[in-house]
Protein backbone atom coordinates (compact mmCIF):
# COMPACT_ATOMS: atom_id res chain seq x y z
CA UNK A 1 0.00 0.00 0.00
CA UNK A 2 1.10 3.53 -1.05
CA UNK A 3 1.69 6.31 1.52
CA UNK A 4 -1.04 7.54 -0.24
CA UNK A 5 -3.30 5.21 0.28
CA UNK A 6 -2.32 4.71 3.59
CA UNK A 7 -3.18 8.51 4.29
CA UNK A 8 -6.57 8.21 2.99
CA UNK A 9 -7.02 4.74 5.15
CA UNK A 10 -5.72 7.04 8.46
CA UNK A 11 -8.39 9.87 7.29
CA UNK A 12 -11.36 6.92 6.90
CA UNK A 13 -10.17 5.52 10.27
CA UNK A 14 -10.50 7.82 11.92
CA UNK A 15 -14.16 8.93 10.83
CA UNK A 16 -15.33 5.48 11.50
CA UNK A 17 -13.78 5.30 15.33
CA UNK A 18 -14.90 8.76 16.17
CA UNK A 19 -18.86 7.64 14.54
CA UNK A 20 -17.99 4.86 17.59
CA UNK A 21 -18.19 6.93 20.41
CA UNK A 22 -14.32 6.97 21.09
CA UNK A 23 -12.85 10.74 22.25
CA UNK A 24 -11.81 12.71 19.11
CA UNK A 25 -9.07 13.93 20.71
CA UNK A 26 -7.51 11.26 21.96
CA UNK A 27 -8.24 9.40 19.07
CA UNK A 28 -6.22 11.64 16.59
CA UNK A 29 -3.35 11.29 19.10
CA UNK A 30 -3.41 7.59 18.48
CA UNK A 31 -4.23 7.46 14.78
CA UNK A 32 -1.04 10.14 14.43
CA UNK A 33 1.33 8.74 16.20
CA UNK A 34 0.62 4.99 15.44
CA UNK A 35 0.31 5.97 11.43
CA UNK A 36 3.38 8.16 11.88
CA UNK A 37 5.48 5.32 13.59
CA UNK A 38 4.75 3.43 10.60
CA UNK A 39 5.95 6.47 8.15
CA UNK A 40 9.40 7.46 10.06
CA UNK A 41 10.33 3.81 10.57
CA UNK A 42 13.65 2.74 10.29
CA UNK A 43 15.41 -0.72 10.64
CA UNK A 44 18.10 0.03 12.61
CA UNK A 45 16.32 2.40 15.06
CA UNK A 46 15.23 2.49 18.43
CA UNK A 47 11.82 2.22 19.69
CA UNK A 48 11.74 5.39 21.58
CA UNK A 49 13.98 6.94 18.80
CA UNK A 50 10.96 7.44 15.76
CA UNK A 51 10.54 10.77 15.02
CA UNK A 52 6.69 10.92 15.06
CA UNK A 53 7.76 11.30 19.44
CA UNK A 54 9.79 14.48 19.00
CA UNK A 55 6.94 15.67 16.18
CA UNK A 56 4.02 15.05 19.02
CA UNK A 57 6.25 16.60 21.98
CA UNK A 58 6.94 19.76 19.34
CA UNK A 59 3.22 19.98 18.65
CA UNK A 60 2.35 19.79 22.26
CA UNK A 61 4.92 22.83 23.11
CA UNK A 62 3.75 24.60 20.53
CA UNK A 63 0.23 24.84 21.60
CA UNK A 64 1.23 25.32 25.46
CA UNK A 65 3.50 27.95 24.24
CA UNK A 66 0.94 29.82 21.57
CA UNK A 67 0.11 33.42 22.87
CA UNK A 68 -3.09 33.30 20.65
CA UNK A 69 -4.78 30.34 22.72
CA UNK A 70 -4.02 32.12 26.08
CA UNK A 71 -7.22 33.94 25.61
CA UNK A 72 -9.38 30.98 24.97
CA UNK A 73 -9.29 29.74 29.39
CA UNK A 74 -9.79 33.81 30.23
CA UNK A 75 -13.00 34.55 27.98
CA UNK A 76 -13.95 30.84 29.39
CA UNK A 77 -13.74 32.37 32.77
CA UNK A 78 -15.44 35.22 31.90
CA UNK A 79 -18.19 33.47 30.02
CA UNK A 80 -18.97 31.25 33.60
CA UNK A 81 -18.44 34.05 35.59
CA UNK A 82 -21.28 35.88 33.66
CA UNK A 83 -23.30 32.86 33.28
CA UNK A 84 -23.01 32.89 37.23
CA UNK A 85 -24.05 36.31 38.16
CA UNK A 86 -27.43 35.84 38.34
CA UNK A 87 -28.06 38.61 35.85
CA UNK A 88 -29.59 36.78 33.02
CA UNK A 89 -33.44 37.31 34.89
CA UNK A 90 -32.86 40.85 35.20
CA UNK A 91 -31.39 41.56 31.78
CA UNK A 92 -34.48 39.69 29.86
CA UNK A 93 -37.15 41.41 31.63
CA UNK A 94 -35.78 44.74 31.04
CA UNK A 95 -35.20 43.88 27.42
CA UNK A 96 -38.75 42.57 26.98
CA UNK A 97 -40.30 46.02 28.60
CA UNK A 98 -37.75 48.40 26.79
CA UNK A 99 -39.53 46.20 23.45
CA UNK A 100 -42.98 46.28 24.58
CA UNK A 101 -44.40 48.26 21.58
CA UNK A 102 -42.71 46.45 18.87
CA UNK A 103 -44.84 43.35 17.70
CA UNK A 104 -43.57 39.78 19.01
CA UNK A 105 -41.87 41.79 21.93
CA UNK A 106 -40.98 39.05 23.91
CA UNK A 107 -39.09 37.16 21.19
CA UNK A 108 -37.27 39.90 20.45
CA UNK A 109 -36.27 40.61 23.54
CA UNK A 110 -34.97 36.71 24.47
CA UNK A 111 -33.25 37.20 21.04
CA UNK A 112 -30.95 40.19 21.96
CA UNK A 113 -30.68 38.61 25.24
CA UNK A 114 -29.66 35.31 23.92
CA UNK A 115 -27.07 37.66 21.86
CA UNK A 116 -25.77 39.41 24.50
CA UNK A 117 -25.64 36.35 26.92
CA UNK A 118 -23.98 34.19 24.38
CA UNK A 119 -21.55 36.88 23.15
CA UNK A 120 -20.59 37.31 26.44
CA UNK A 121 -20.14 33.54 27.30
CA UNK A 122 -19.36 31.81 24.07
CA UNK A 123 -20.95 29.04 25.58
CA UNK A 124 -24.05 27.55 23.25
CA UNK A 125 -25.75 25.17 25.56
CA UNK A 126 -25.27 27.44 29.04
CA UNK A 127 -26.75 30.19 27.20
CA UNK A 128 -29.46 27.60 25.67
CA UNK A 129 -30.24 25.90 28.85
CA UNK A 130 -30.29 28.95 30.56
CA UNK A 131 -32.68 30.79 28.40
CA UNK A 132 -34.78 27.62 28.56
CA UNK A 133 -35.26 27.68 32.00
CA UNK A 134 -36.22 31.43 32.01
CA UNK A 135 -37.43 32.71 28.93
CA UNK A 136 -39.02 30.13 27.11
CA UNK A 137 -41.39 29.18 29.83
CA UNK A 138 -42.30 32.58 30.12
CA UNK A 139 -43.33 33.03 26.62
CA UNK A 140 -45.44 29.80 26.55
CA UNK A 141 -47.22 31.46 29.44
CA UNK A 142 -47.77 34.09 27.49
CA UNK A 143 -49.64 31.83 24.65
CA UNK A 144 -46.55 32.23 22.21
CA UNK A 145 -46.52 29.73 19.31
CA UNK A 146 -44.13 26.54 20.98
CA UNK A 147 -42.13 26.11 17.67
CA UNK A 148 -41.50 29.80 17.14
CA UNK A 149 -40.43 30.41 20.92
CA UNK A 150 -38.00 27.39 20.37
CA UNK A 151 -36.48 28.79 17.40
CA UNK A 152 -35.89 31.83 18.94
CA UNK A 153 -34.12 30.64 21.57
CA UNK A 154 -31.98 27.89 19.79
CA UNK A 155 -30.36 30.53 17.12
CA UNK A 156 -30.17 33.08 19.42
CA UNK A 157 -27.92 30.94 21.45
CA UNK A 158 -25.42 30.14 18.70
CA UNK A 159 -24.70 33.76 17.63
CA UNK A 160 -22.40 33.39 20.10
CA UNK A 161 -19.73 31.52 18.08
CA UNK A 162 -19.98 33.90 14.97
CA UNK A 163 -20.23 38.12 17.09
CA UNK A 164 -17.21 38.96 19.15
CA UNK A 165 -15.18 38.12 21.26
CA UNK A 166 -15.62 34.86 19.91
CA UNK A 167 -13.67 31.56 21.17
CA UNK A 168 -14.40 30.16 17.53
CA UNK A 169 -13.11 32.78 15.83
CA UNK A 170 -10.00 32.68 18.17
CA UNK A 171 -9.38 28.78 17.83
CA UNK A 172 -9.92 29.43 13.60
CA UNK A 173 -7.30 32.37 13.75
CA UNK A 174 -4.87 29.99 15.46
CA UNK A 175 -5.55 27.07 12.87
CA UNK A 176 -5.34 29.32 10.04
CA UNK A 177 -2.36 31.51 10.76
CA UNK A 178 -4.83 34.78 10.25
CA UNK A 179 -5.31 37.84 12.46
CA UNK A 180 -7.60 37.71 15.66
CA UNK A 181 -8.15 40.95 15.56
CA UNK A 182 -9.02 41.05 11.79
CA UNK A 183 -11.29 38.62 12.18
CA UNK A 184 -13.34 39.99 14.83
CA UNK A 185 -13.57 43.18 12.83
CA UNK A 186 -14.63 41.11 9.74
CA UNK A 187 -17.11 39.15 11.74
CA UNK A 188 -19.35 41.79 13.49
CA UNK A 189 -21.12 43.20 10.26
CA UNK A 190 -22.14 39.82 9.38
CA UNK A 191 -23.18 38.77 13.03
CA UNK A 192 -25.44 42.04 13.01
CA UNK A 193 -27.18 41.02 9.89
CA UNK A 194 -27.67 37.53 11.25
CA UNK A 195 -29.22 38.64 14.51
CA UNK A 196 -30.94 41.22 12.32
CA UNK A 197 -32.64 38.88 9.64
CA UNK A 198 -33.64 36.62 13.14
CA UNK A 199 -35.83 39.74 14.14
CA UNK A 200 -37.28 40.65 10.99
CA UNK A 201 -38.62 37.22 10.50
CA UNK A 202 -39.64 37.48 14.33
CA UNK A 203 -41.37 40.81 13.25
CA UNK A 204 -42.97 40.03 10.04
CA UNK A 205 -44.33 37.02 11.89
CA UNK A 206 -45.79 38.61 14.78
CA UNK A 207 -47.30 41.22 12.20
CA UNK A 208 -48.63 38.91 9.58
CA UNK A 209 -49.96 36.02 12.03
CA UNK A 210 -50.69 37.83 15.25
CA UNK A 211 -51.85 34.96 16.88
CA UNK A 212 -48.49 33.68 17.05
CA UNK A 213 -46.95 36.04 19.29
CA UNK A 214 -49.55 37.83 21.68
CA UNK A 215 -48.71 41.48 22.90
CA UNK A 216 -47.55 41.69 26.59
CA UNK A 217 -49.86 42.19 29.75
CA UNK A 218 -51.09 45.67 30.19
CA UNK A 219 -49.30 45.79 33.60
CA UNK A 220 -45.70 45.54 31.58
CA UNK A 221 -46.71 48.05 28.49
CA UNK A 222 -47.97 50.64 31.37
CA UNK A 223 -44.63 50.90 32.55
CA UNK A 224 -42.86 54.70 32.31
CA UNK A 225 -40.04 55.70 30.66
CA UNK A 226 -37.81 56.72 33.50
CA UNK A 227 -38.81 52.91 34.94
CA UNK A 228 -37.62 51.38 31.61
CA UNK A 229 -34.48 52.99 31.88
CA UNK A 230 -33.40 52.08 35.19
CA UNK A 231 -34.56 48.63 34.29
CA UNK A 232 -32.07 48.92 31.54
CA UNK A 233 -29.23 50.52 33.48
CA UNK A 234 -28.92 48.02 35.88
CA UNK A 235 -29.42 44.86 33.83
CA UNK A 236 -28.38 45.58 30.19
CA UNK A 237 -25.67 48.33 30.65
CA UNK A 238 -23.01 46.59 32.35
CA UNK A 239 -22.97 43.59 30.73
CA UNK A 240 -23.16 45.89 27.34
CA UNK A 241 -20.13 48.23 28.88
CA UNK A 242 -18.49 44.78 30.11
CA UNK A 243 -18.50 43.35 26.36
CA UNK A 244 -17.90 46.87 24.50
CA UNK A 245 -14.91 47.41 26.36
CA UNK A 246 -13.21 44.00 26.04
CA UNK A 247 -14.39 44.27 21.96
CA UNK A 248 -13.35 48.01 21.75
CA UNK A 249 -9.54 47.56 23.12
CA UNK A 250 -9.18 44.73 20.97
CA UNK A 251 -10.48 46.49 17.86
CA UNK A 252 -9.15 49.67 18.19
CA UNK A 253 -5.44 48.06 19.26
CA UNK A 254 -5.85 49.23 22.66
CA UNK A 255 -4.42 45.83 23.95
CA UNK A 256 -4.20 42.08 22.19
CA UNK A 257 -7.14 39.41 22.77
CA UNK A 258 -5.53 38.18 25.08
CA UNK A 259 -5.10 41.43 27.36
CA UNK A 260 -8.57 41.87 26.50
CA UNK A 261 -9.95 38.95 27.85
CA UNK A 262 -7.94 38.95 30.97
CA UNK A 263 -10.05 42.50 31.73
CA UNK A 264 -13.10 40.79 31.01
CA UNK A 265 -12.31 38.19 32.83
CA UNK A 266 -11.38 41.01 36.10
CA UNK A 267 -14.67 42.30 34.92
CA UNK A 268 -16.72 39.55 35.35
CA UNK A 269 -15.81 39.04 38.89
CA UNK A 270 -16.53 42.94 39.75
CA UNK A 271 -19.40 42.09 37.85
CA UNK A 272 -20.52 39.11 40.18
CA UNK A 273 -20.10 41.41 43.32
CA UNK A 274 -21.85 44.28 42.44
CA UNK A 275 -24.63 41.80 42.00
CA UNK A 276 -24.01 39.62 44.93
CA UNK A 277 -23.77 36.81 43.50
CA UNK A 278 -20.23 36.59 44.16
CA UNK A 279 -19.26 33.02 46.12
CA UNK A 280 -16.23 30.73 46.90
CA UNK A 281 -18.07 28.09 45.43
CA UNK A 282 -19.46 29.64 42.01
CA UNK A 283 -15.77 31.04 41.74
CA UNK A 284 -13.95 27.35 42.15
CA UNK A 285 -17.03 26.34 39.70
CA UNK A 286 -16.01 28.89 37.09
CA UNK A 287 -12.12 27.77 37.47
CA UNK A 288 -13.17 23.93 37.10
CA UNK A 289 -14.93 24.48 33.98
CA UNK A 290 -12.78 26.65 32.81
CA UNK A 291 -9.52 24.55 33.44
CA UNK A 292 -11.76 21.42 31.76
CA UNK A 293 -12.63 22.92 28.48
CA UNK A 294 -9.47 24.36 27.90
CA UNK A 295 -8.11 21.18 28.42
CA UNK A 296 -9.86 20.08 25.93
CA UNK A 297 -8.97 22.49 23.33
CA UNK A 298 -5.50 22.04 23.75
CA UNK A 299 -5.73 18.50 23.53
CA UNK A 300 -7.54 18.58 20.28
CA UNK A 301 -5.45 21.44 18.71
CA UNK A 302 -2.28 18.89 19.86
CA UNK A 303 -4.23 15.85 18.16
CA UNK A 304 -5.15 17.66 15.02
CA UNK A 305 -1.58 19.16 14.54
CA UNK A 306 -0.40 15.49 14.74
CA UNK A 307 -2.29 13.99 12.57
CA UNK A 308 -2.67 16.50 10.13
CA UNK A 309 1.28 16.79 9.87
CA UNK A 310 1.39 12.38 9.47
CA UNK A 311 -1.98 13.28 7.05
CA UNK A 312 0.08 15.60 4.78
CA UNK A 313 3.78 13.70 5.17
CA UNK A 314 1.70 10.45 4.22
CA UNK A 315 0.80 12.94 1.08
CA UNK A 316 -3.31 12.74 2.09
CA UNK A 317 -2.82 16.49 1.63
CA UNK A 318 -2.08 16.23 -2.01
CA UNK A 319 -4.36 13.89 -3.39
CA UNK A 320 -7.31 16.07 -1.57
CA UNK A 321 -5.38 19.02 -3.58
CA UNK A 322 -5.35 17.08 -6.99
CA UNK A 323 -9.16 15.85 -6.34
CA UNK A 324 -10.60 19.71 -5.95
CA UNK A 325 -8.48 20.73 -8.88
CA UNK A 326 -9.03 17.97 -10.83
CA UNK A 327 -13.05 19.12 -10.67
CA UNK A 328 -12.25 22.44 -12.71
CA UNK A 329 -14.28 24.51 -10.08
CA UNK A 330 -13.84 28.17 -10.09
CA UNK A 331 -13.46 29.72 -6.65
CA UNK A 332 -17.52 30.55 -6.13
CA UNK A 333 -17.92 26.94 -6.72
CA UNK A 334 -15.09 25.64 -4.59
CA UNK A 335 -16.88 28.21 -1.68
CA UNK A 336 -19.81 25.98 -2.59
CA UNK A 337 -18.64 22.79 -2.39
CA UNK A 338 -16.21 23.61 0.72
CA UNK A 339 -19.12 25.12 2.61
CA UNK A 340 -21.66 21.85 1.88
CA UNK A 341 -18.93 19.70 3.08
CA UNK A 342 -18.74 21.52 6.14
CA UNK A 343 -22.26 22.00 6.81
CA UNK A 344 -22.93 18.22 6.45
CA UNK A 345 -19.88 17.81 8.89
CA UNK A 346 -21.64 19.50 11.31
CA UNK A 347 -24.63 17.10 11.80
CA UNK A 348 -22.32 14.65 13.96
CA UNK A 349 -19.57 17.03 15.21
CA UNK A 350 -19.10 20.26 17.01
CA UNK A 351 -17.47 23.54 15.63
CA UNK A 352 -14.24 22.85 17.40
CA UNK A 353 -13.66 19.41 15.57
CA UNK A 354 -14.11 20.98 12.38
CA UNK A 355 -12.57 23.90 12.65
CA UNK A 356 -9.19 21.92 14.08
CA UNK A 357 -9.45 18.90 12.28
CA UNK A 358 -11.07 19.50 8.67
CA UNK A 359 -10.89 22.86 7.65
CA UNK A 360 -6.87 22.87 7.45
CA UNK A 361 -7.27 20.63 5.09
CA UNK A 362 -8.95 23.18 2.63
CA UNK A 363 -6.71 26.16 3.96
CA UNK A 364 -3.75 25.13 1.44
CA UNK A 365 -6.40 25.34 -1.46
CA UNK A 366 -7.27 28.69 -0.86
CA UNK A 367 -4.41 30.47 -2.82
CA UNK A 368 -5.23 28.98 -5.98
CA UNK A 369 -8.41 30.24 -5.88
CA UNK A 370 -7.84 33.47 -4.68
CA UNK A 371 -9.42 33.07 -1.69
CA UNK A 372 -8.89 35.21 1.33
CA UNK A 373 -8.27 33.04 4.69
CA UNK A 374 -10.14 36.07 6.21
CA UNK A 375 -13.27 35.93 4.21
CA UNK A 376 -13.65 32.00 4.17
CA UNK A 377 -13.31 31.95 7.88
CA UNK A 378 -16.47 34.33 8.60
CA UNK A 379 -18.23 31.91 6.05
CA UNK A 380 -17.22 28.96 7.56
CA UNK A 381 -18.20 30.81 10.97
CA UNK A 382 -21.74 31.58 9.53
CA UNK A 383 -22.05 27.86 8.35
CA UNK A 384 -21.35 26.38 11.75
CA UNK A 385 -24.53 28.23 13.12
CA UNK A 386 -26.64 25.59 11.37
CA UNK A 387 -24.70 22.80 12.98
CA UNK A 388 -26.96 23.09 16.25
CA UNK A 389 -29.99 24.25 13.89
CA UNK A 390 -30.46 21.56 11.75
CA UNK A 391 -31.97 18.03 13.10
CA UNK A 392 -31.28 15.49 13.43
CA UNK A 393 -27.98 16.31 15.44
CA UNK A 394 -29.11 19.79 16.12
CA UNK A 395 -27.73 20.35 19.43
CA UNK A 396 -29.26 23.20 20.44
CA UNK A 397 -32.47 21.58 19.96
CA UNK A 398 -31.56 18.73 22.56
CA UNK A 399 -30.21 21.23 25.04
CA UNK A 400 -33.49 23.16 25.13
CA UNK A 401 -35.22 20.10 25.03
CA UNK A 402 -33.73 18.78 28.27
CA UNK A 403 -35.51 21.86 30.50
CA UNK A 404 -38.42 22.25 28.47
CA UNK A 405 -41.70 21.17 29.59
CA UNK A 406 -42.30 17.50 28.75
CA UNK A 407 -45.74 18.83 26.54
CA UNK A 408 -42.71 20.46 24.24
CA UNK A 409 -41.83 17.73 21.61
CA UNK A 410 -38.41 17.61 19.95
CA UNK A 411 -40.03 17.28 16.20
CA UNK A 412 -41.86 20.65 17.16
CA UNK A 413 -37.96 22.30 18.41
CA UNK A 414 -36.60 21.30 14.79
CA UNK A 415 -39.43 23.13 12.88
CA UNK A 416 -38.89 26.00 14.94
CA UNK A 417 -35.25 26.01 14.26
CA UNK A 418 -35.69 25.21 10.50
CA UNK A 419 -37.16 29.00 9.61
CA UNK A 420 -33.65 30.32 11.20
CA UNK A 421 -31.51 27.82 9.22
CA UNK A 422 -33.00 29.58 6.21
CA UNK A 423 -32.35 32.99 7.65
CA UNK A 424 -28.59 31.76 7.97
CA UNK A 425 -28.35 30.86 4.20
CA UNK A 426 -29.90 34.45 3.20
CA UNK A 427 -27.20 35.79 5.27
CA UNK A 428 -24.34 33.42 3.85
CA UNK A 429 -25.95 34.21 0.26
CA UNK A 430 -25.46 38.06 1.33
CA UNK A 431 -21.94 37.61 1.63
CA UNK A 432 -21.08 36.01 -1.19
CA UNK A 433 -22.72 38.19 -3.20
CA UNK A 434 -21.43 41.50 -1.19
CA UNK A 435 -17.84 40.44 0.06
CA UNK A 436 -17.48 43.77 1.47
CA UNK A 437 -20.08 42.99 4.48
CA UNK A 438 -17.26 41.11 5.66
CA UNK A 439 -13.91 42.79 4.58
CA UNK A 440 -15.05 46.55 4.81
CA UNK A 441 -14.96 47.40 8.52
CA UNK A 442 -11.06 45.26 8.47
CA UNK A 443 -10.03 47.92 5.52
CA UNK A 444 -11.32 50.95 7.31
CA UNK A 445 -9.30 50.21 10.86
CA UNK A 446 -6.27 48.51 9.64
CA UNK A 447 -6.00 49.92 6.06
CA UNK A 448 -2.43 51.03 7.48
Amino acid sequence: MSNPQLALLMLGLFIFIIMLGFPIAFTLMAMGIAFGFYAYWQPDQAFFDNRVFYLFTQNTFSVMNSDILVAIPLFLFMGYMIERSNILDKLFLSLQVAFRRVPGAMAIAALVTCALFATATGIVGAVVTLMGLLAFPAMLKARYDQGISAGVICAGGTLGILIPPSIMLIVYGATAGVSVVKLYAAALVPGFLLAGLYMGYVVIRAVTSPGLMPRLPKDQAALGFVDVVLLLVKAFLPLALLIMSVLGAILFGLATPSEAAAIGALGSVILALAYRAMSWGKLREAVYLTARTSAMVCYLFVGSWTFSSIFSYLGGEGIVKDFVLGLDLNPVTFLLLTQLIIFALGWPLEWSEIIIIFVPIFLPLLPHFGVDPLFFGILVALNLQTSFLTPPMAMSAYYLKGVAPPSVQLVTIFKGCLPFVGMVFIAMAAIYVVPGLVNWLPEVLYRR
